[in-house]
């Protein structure tokens, strides 16, 4: 297959020469683990301390990685990608919060979303984190399947009640869906919080989309369990395709608790499963919906492959290429000026409230081996290519 992804021209094409600046410098921070290291601490320092760092950190990393702080900040951002047929993806980045009120607020954010989403072309879907629809520690006990006191029953009915409405406004408004992953110890309650909702509102079509993570070893055996119940029961399986991002912390807890880790023992065990994953949903895609959500260039080319020899159009709805904001530039930008399907994720959200996303961003840029120097790579070519030319 032709390489596509080396073109810069395209890649960077909406990102000033300021910009691109400032996207090498941040690459180069990111690339050290010490400098990323002392930056979240200081970071974290600053926040706590109330110190005026926020438009530091609006000017550096937060612009670089999100979209604004609301969405109307957010909209120059989509307008202009849009521009070159990447669409939007907007993700309400708020994390670690446990109380009712802010469980509320993020349902209602949202809500708010697949409104706004409803009649633009470059917002293709809406998102929630499950943490942001409920606590942790409710998750957990209800995948081990403990038993509830009454006000985590009332609790958890409300979690429940949440799911319905997002999900029912989604199916109301056509709007996919997408239900975000996180650690293995809370995962089994969400995921049959989201089989549940696929039953009932993925009749016709794929409107809600749960995610796989598959640095995880099991899911694809979950996918095709699952797959023989849409198949007896009659739904469509939609499914957002990621790597996953807690390798360190799973592995770390299946440690200390004594347990076999559920995820894959090597990087080359993750990203076969990832294919092969993908592969099994482009042969029964007549019943699902790929979100592939990845940076790896060896992966995107081999669902390009695998549509070009199921004679699927690069523009066939049921297939999505995801990248975050920020980063892969040159596969969402590439694959877009190509004809496919490419949304990417776009945190928004309070600057210090979204500190947590950032950090754990730069964190695992930092962990996964040549991400950080493909992307400086990639920015050194284009600014030498601009030099040549000016």
């Amino acid at each position: 297959m032709e390489k596509i992804f080396d073109n810069t021209q395209i890649a960077f094409s909406l990102k000033s020469d300021t910009e691109l600046d400032r996207a090498y410098f941040l690459f180069k921070m990111i690339d050290s683990e010490p400098l990323v290291r002392i930056g979240t601490a200081v970071t974290n320092f600053a926040l706590k301390a109330h110190l005026p760092v926020e438009g530091l950190i609006r000017a550096s990393v937060f612009d670089h990685f999100c979209g604004g702080v609301s969405e109307d900040d957010c909209l120059p951002v989509m307008e202009k990608m849009y521009t070159k047929k990447v669409c939007s993806v907007l993700d309400y980045s708020v994390e670690g919060k446990e109380e009712e009120a802010q469980f509320d607020a993020a349902l209602t954010k949202t809500l708010k979303i697949i409104d706004f989403a409803k009649d633009k072309a470059s917002i293709p879907f809406a998102v929630f984190k499950p943490t942001g629809f409920g606590r942790f520690a409710l998750y957990e006990k209800v995948g081990n399947k403990e038993a509830l006191t009454e006000s985590e029953q009332t609790e958890w009915n409300r979690v429940v009640a949440r799911y319905e409405e997002v999900c029912q406004k989604a199916f109301e408004n056509d709007v996919p869906l997408l239900i975000d992953g996180e650690e293995s110890w809370m995962q089994d309650a969400a995921d049959d919080l989201a089989l549940t909702m696929m039953k009932k509102y993925n009749k016709q079509k794929p409107i809600v989309l749960n995610t796989l993570q598959l640095y995880r070893w099991d899911r694809l055996d979950y996918l095709k369990k699952i797959h023989q119940e849409a198949t007896a029961e009659g739904f469509y399986i939609g499914m957002k395709l990621v790597r996953g991002a807690y390798m360190e912390k799973e592995n770390k807890r299946a440690e200390e608790m004594g347990y076999p880790t559920p995820i894959c023992a090597s990087k080359q065990a993750s990203d076969d499963n990832y294919d092969a994953t993908v592969s099994y949903m482009i042969d029964n895609i007549d019943r699902m919906a790929i979100f592939a959500g990845t940076h790896n260039e060896l992966s995107s080319y081999k669902l390009m492959e695998l549509m070009k020899t199921k004679g699927i159009a690069p523009n066939d709805q049921r297939i999505w290429f995801g990248q975050l904001y920020g980063m892969s530039d040159n596969i969402s930008f590439n694959l877009a000026a190509n004809g496919y399907n490419v949304a990417k994720y776009l945190p928004f959200g309070p600057v210090r409230d979204v500190m947590p996303y950032l950090i754990r961003r730069a964190e695992e840029n930092t962990s996964v081996a040549g991400q950080t120097s493909r992307e400086l790579m990639l920015i050194k070519k284009e600014r030498e290519r601009r030099k040549i030319q000016d």
